[in-house]
């Protein structure tokens, strides 16, 4: 890096009235979990696309996601789902992990691949089903105690394609008995993270098809029940940042899933699409984090991110990393944005000045910046260079074809 660059950079920032060591601090500080099955094969309905060199099993995806972290130094944890991840010893797992400078992240839970949740899995209408879908529950509980991990994800495929075919009402009772028995199994300092989506694979209605449902749902289970938000889940046109401020202000926002859509829940590369919407999101988190209430600005330091992606047609590791590094960057811009001078514009009601103080920090470059921050954090200044120049990608194609999937 040059130090030119930055001195230089430092300057702009500087009269722009921005402390870069409080930057630099919180960008030390992001960090963004890694999903396990990012790393195996995975595709659409209609194909899965097997790569050469894919994970075999939950210990060798814990292995590609320490490249991750070892290049960015932003992953040093790992998301797990449930079958996919099964193991007969969880402490090996566990073990394994930490010897590769990693932890196991948010356990979640699969209720949507199983022949008998085809109808529904806790709001299906036969009782020894919602039984085994709230056994499995209850298990990945068990499986996040051993493994210690604070936090279990929770997303239900269960919906209808058919107008008549089920009776909402009593769909909406069973999830609660059913998560009410789990949350009655969390250890105190767990958390239950209830995601929403609108539609798909239900085509008609989806339980929990929004974040007013989820949000409605946590409060009713109480404060260790937080919201998910994932980037792809919502309709055309939704305006999240709103959304997130809403649940920061409630003191329920418990984690991201991100990721980048076009038409629906895409799953693709984060900001790959509408990288300002990214950028408004994480300026929401920031401007509360920063700001004077104090249980916004707590809810805000205890977000749990994580990247939630297909990467179908992409080598799977530089593609997290690219992720990874997107985040990042957009981040370090949320972070430019003068509060002060925002605040007092939107005192004003000074249209023009609120958004051109929000602009410019958007149109920032911040790459010395974020080379600075990489090279007081110890890794690459170049994270995807440093990578494919360390042989790992072509090292791991002994694997062959035919690792694990979804």
């Amino acid at each position: 890096m040059s130090d030119k660059h930055y001195t230089l950079f430092e300057e702009q920032q500087n009269q722009r009235g921005i402390n870069l060591n409080n930057v630099k601090d919180k960008l030390k500080q992001l960090k963004v979990e890694t999903p396990s099955w990012g790393f195996g094969d995975s595709g659409t309905r209609f194909k899965v696309f097997q790569q050469e060199g894919i994970p075999r099993d939950p210990f060798e995806k814990f292995e590609d996601a320490a490249q991750v972290h070892r290049y960015t130094g932003m992953s040093p944890s790992v998301a797990i789902h449930i079958p996919w991840d099964k193991v007969d010893d969880y402490s090996k797992l566990k073990n394994h992990a930490s010897s590769l400078g990693l932890s196991v992240g948010a356990v979640n839970p699969n209720l949507f691949q199983d022949d008998d949740y085809k109808f529904g899995s806790v709001t299906n209408t036969n009782p020894s089903i919602r039984r085994k879908a709230t056994d499995h529950l209850l298990e990945c509980v068990d499986i996040a105690k051993e493994v210690d991990s604070d936090i279990v994800s929770l997303w239900f495929a269960d919906g209808t394609n058919y107008p008549g075919q089920a009776d909402f009402r009593q769909r909406k009772h069973w999830m609660e008995e059913c998560l009410q028995e789990m949350y009655g199994s969390l250890d105190d300092h767990m958390r239950m993270l209830i995601e929403y989506k609108f539609f798909e694979p239900a085509f008609y209605h989806t339980d929990l098809p929004d974040w007013g449902m989820a949000y409605n749902m946590a409060m009713k289970l109480g404060p260790q029940a937080e919201v998910l938000v994932d980037t792809g889940h919502h309709p055309q046109a939704t305006n999240i940042e709103h959304i997130v401020a809403y649940l920061l202000d409630e003191n329920r926002l418990g984690g991201f899933h991100f990721n980048s859509r076009k038409y629906a829940d895409d799953d693709l590369i984060v900001a790959a699409h509408n990288p300002y919407e990214i950028f408004l999101i994480l300026h929401q988190i920031i401007s509360a984090e920063d700001g004077t209430d104090v249980k916004a600005s707590k809810n805000a330091a205890n977000i749990a991110y994580m990247l939630d992606q297909c990467h179908n047609i992409e080598p799977k590791i530089p593609a997290m990393i690219r992720s990874i590094l997107n985040v990042q960057s957009l981040y370090a811009k949320a972070c430019l944005i003068n509060l002060e001078e925002l605040r007092e514009a939107q005192k004003n009601q000074d249209v023009l000045a609120a958004e051109q103080t929000v602009r410019e920090a958007y149109e920032c470059d911040v790459t010395p910046l974020l080379q600075a921050v990489r090279e007081e954090m110890g890794v690459p200044v170049d994270p995807m260079k440093a990578y494919r120049e360390s042989g790992y990608g072509e090292k791991i194609l002994a694997r062959g074809k035919g690792g694990a999937s979804w």
